[in-house]
């Protein structure tokens, strides 16, 4: 359906069939613009074969600094970061690749300010003058953190991170929380991401699939986020961060237990003592154990030397437990560092979660791979924010953005912790979003450690094309199902319901209920 000069990020994540051919065969011409890769859809019967062209970021670094601008920009209702062409040199490139290009739609900068554009040609190829797999991996590892910030202003935030957790163990709890609050008013003034959802990443992987769509005059297949035709999963994952939330288990685990829930227990090894009975029992009855640092003290990802120190006391642990799992206390992270901690999966990333120590998200509601790991973002307030730090009185945020999830085929990875739930509001509100959810047909109630080996067959996966259709060879085929984007944005399945957004308008533009928090 597709060949490409390249790899195609945003294809290889959804597993969207393509195959790649030389430059020279793409183009017909060997010296087109290097940092130009080149997607083309196969024509059909008595069709055109039209063209996607972006702009390679794994290109020669001279040619990339000749032409491109590393920023924040703003395209049709989204917003994006990476190097993208500016100026004159786009219509240099192009030049190269035909006549008759000119730019179709305006993409601005931070002030607002047309700076690129998404460029056309009279036979109905497309030029985008960005890497979306640049920017797929600026949300994921929140590199779009570092995009016009001085390298001083960065190490003065990650300064004041350490010097909190420093002085925290000496607070008394309630001057931790008054201080916490003060600083949600800092927090707060940032513009992104947008809390408690951020659509951006999500708006590009739609608008992408109705612009590839277009160009392909027919849908374009993929491979489902979820199996066996379930639309959307619900995670319960729960942080045991001291003694006394140990020995609270069952103010969380009990409503589970009778509406027949399974859930994920991270234990900090080194802070209180687990009883290997508590995790067979645990293991017993469906649930998993995955490892919460060391210590929980602040520092098990403060620094490399570190981390190198504690990370064997850590793995053993996890050989113990029988974890694959871990999430880093106070949600601290680091790129580059979370894959040597040598996990099937993290979780320690939120969707978007701006009153966290580390402030934030990668602004993805599904997973997605950190080298070999797979990276299971929170994607659910978390009950301390909720309850503790912004003060709501009921469970509605959550059920709302359950909701939210629920309709966009997303992973509403809940995150709770028994150190809170002794506050009447956490224990309500949990067994609210329980009962909300139990009788949907629609959802898939997983364990992280089985959202991520889902993920991992999916992405060994692949779609082939036949006489009889579309279909999965690999690991997923048994309880994979296509899915396809179409013209317009929209994702539709056989299995599945609409994904276009068009119920979630109202929801989406209503930001009564962020203000009614603050």
């Amino acid at each position: 359906m597709f060949e490409a000069t390249h790899p195609v990020g945003f294809f290889d994540y959804f597993r969207v069939p393509y195959t790649l051919q030389p430059r020279a065969a793409m183009t017909g011409d060997a010296r087109a613009p290097e940092p130009v890769h080149q997607l083309r859809a196969t024509a059909q019967p008595g069709g055109m074969s039209h063209a996607l062209f972006w702009l390679g970021t794994d290109a020669d670094p001279a040619a990339l600094a000749a032409s491109c601008q590393l920023g924040r920009y703003r395209l049709r209702n989204f917003t994006f970061f990476g190097h993208a062409a500016v100026g004159a040199a786009v219509p240099g490139l192009l030049g190269r690749l035909g006549s008759g290009w000119h730019p179709a739609e305006q993409i601005f900068d931070s002030a607002g300010v047309p700076r690129a554009a998404v460029w056309r040609d009279s036979d109905g190829n497309v030029f985008l003058p960005f890497d979306p797999a640049e920017v797929m991996q600026q949300f994921w590892s929140e590199s779009y953190q570092q995009v016009g910030h001085s390298p001083i202003a960065l190490r003065g935030r990650a300064a004041a991170v350490r010097g909190y957790y420093l002085v925290r163990p000496v607070l008394p709890r309630r001057l931790q929380l008054r201080l916490r609050r003060a600083y949600t008013q800092v927090q707060e003034r940032a513009s992104f991401p947008d809390w408690p959802a951020e659509e951006s990443l999500h708006d590009l992987y739609r608008w992408l699939f109705g612009l590839l769509a277009g160009l392909a005059g027919q849908p374009v297949p993929f491979i489902g986020e979820w199996p066996d035709g379930r639309s959307w999963a619900l995670v319960l994952t729960h942080d045991v961060e001291t003694d006394a939330g140990y020995r609270s288990l069952g103010l969380l685990r009990e409503p589970e237990r009778q509406l027949g829930y399974r859930s994920s227990w991270n234990f900090v090894p080194l802070r209180y003592k687990v009883a290997e009975e508590t995790v067979s029992n645990l293991r017993e009855e469906g649930c998993e154990v995955g490892v919460h640092g060391l210590l929980h003290d602040g520092h098990d990802l403060g620094s490399r030397r570190l981390l190198a120190k504690r990370l064997p006391a850590m793995r053993e642990y996890a050989d113990r437990w029988q974890a694959v799992g871990f999430r880093s206390p106070a949600t601290q992270r680091k790129w580059e560092w979370m894959p040597a901690l040598g996990f099937d999966y993290d979780s320690s990333y939120s969707d978007t979660d701006p009153y966290e120590p580390q402030p934030g998200g990668c602004c993805s509601y599904l997973p997605y791979f950190n080298e070999s790991m797979v990276e299971l973002p929170i994607t659910m307030p978390q009950d301390h924010t909720l309850f503790a730090i912004l003060q709501n009185a009921d469970a509605d945020v959550w059920l709302r953005k359950a909701e939210f999830l629920r309709e966009r085929q997303g992973m509403a990875l809940v995150l709770t912790h028994p150190d809170y739930a002794v506050d009447p509001r956490v224990a309500n509100g949990y067994r609210s979003l329980l009962s909300r959810f139990h009788d949907d047909r629609t959802v898939w109630h997983a364990l992280p450690r089985e959202v991520a080996a889902w993920w991992r067959e999916r992405d060994s996966s692949v779609i082939r094309g036949g006489g009889d259709g579309w279909h999965i060879e690999g690991p997923a085929a048994r309880s994979g199902r296509i899915r396809f984007g179409y013209a317009g944005g929209a994702a539709r399945g056989r299995d599945t319901a609409d994904a276009d957004g068009t119920r979630l308008s109202a929801f989406a533009a209503d930001r009564t209920w962020r203000a009614d928090l603050q």
